[in-house]
């Protein structure tokens, strides 16, 4: 599991996302540390996201979805946190299908900022083992690094259909 890890931070880190790595226990840390860093001040919080992930960070709202955000409300948010259904090593992607944690679309794709803690067990070395896992009727979001797309002068620009930063914890 551990060289798993090591390709998939590889991967992330090839495609411009933030990568931290921590322990269980130490999860709570590691997501303060991300926040402050990030200054972040509101962050929405998917229904079903682990309560003790978040721990204590002094000077951060999480803000619930429910009521559901409307887009106006969730960009003027500083960012996101969520988990995800696995993530692949071998291309760095991240697959959210809408589960526990994972909240839906718009949570993702409206804020400038995700943060995501990926815990080892989803972690899986291909793309057929990802499929594998996951349920095609679901709504899936793959991603591959922050939001990117390139000009007609090949010029890369970031934060057109998405976050501009993705950040991911890798939870060991």
């Amino acid at each position: 599991q551990d060289a798993l890890l090591d390709l998939l931070a590889e991967r992330l880190v090839d495609y411009r996302a933030t990568v931290r790595r921590s322990t269980s226990a130490g999860l709570p840390a590691a997501v303060a540390t991300a926040l402050r860093k990030r200054g972040a001040r509101r962050i929405v919080v998917p229904e079903g996201l682990v309560d003790a992930w978040l721990g204590d960070v002094d000077g951060v709202e999480f803000v619930s979805d429910d009521p559901l955000l409307t887009p106006a409300r969730l960009d003027a948010l500083d960012g996101t946190i969520t988990s995800c259904a696995v993530a692949i090593a071998e291309t760095g992607t991240i697959v959210l299908d809408a589960g526990a944690g994972q909240g839906r679309r718009s949570l993702t794709l409206v804020p400038d900022y995700h943060l995501v803690v990926v815990p080892s067990d989803r972690v899986v070395p291909s793309v057929p083992a990802a499929i594998a896992r996951l349920d095609a009727t679901r709504p899936l979001t793959w991603i591959s690094g922050p939001s990117a797309t390139s000009d007609i002068e090949l010029q890369r620009i970031e934060g057109v259909h998405g976050p501009r930063t993705l950040e991911v914890i890798l939870v060991e």
